[in-house]
């Protein structure tokens, strides 16, 4: 099954960065860089707004834990929101190209 994993980050050469490390070690398929995004949030009891971008990965289910752990490891900031979830419906040429990640073809 497929899964997609999210992470805003403070810039495009961040975000760039951990992608290609992600593909690198064959733990996802693809990844969109979408930016510049402008976030609102509350964090340590404060309001905040930041310009962002958003790295949304494309990877199976099978990988989607490693992938979040390995954004959070990479992540510039300290404490970044990673989040990750299955996908309840994809492509069946989607389906077969995730799931094929890491294995020789």
């Amino acid at each position: 099954m497929t899964a997609l994993a999210w992470c805003p980050f403070p810039d495009r050469a961040s975000a760039e960065a951990a992608a290609n490390h992600l593909l690198d070690e064959k733990l996802i398929g693809c990844a969109n860089l979408i930016g510049p995004i402008h976030s609102l949030f509350e964090w340590n009891g404060e309001r905040g707004s930041a310009e962002e971008w958003g790295l949304l990965a494309k990877t199976d289910t099978t990988k989607l834990q490693a992938t979040v752990s390995r954004i959070e490891a990479i992540h510039p900031y300290a404490s970044p929101a990673v989040m990750g979830w299955p996908c309840d419906a994809a492509g069946e040429a989607t389906v077969h190209w995730l799931a094929a990640l890491g294995s020789t073809r």
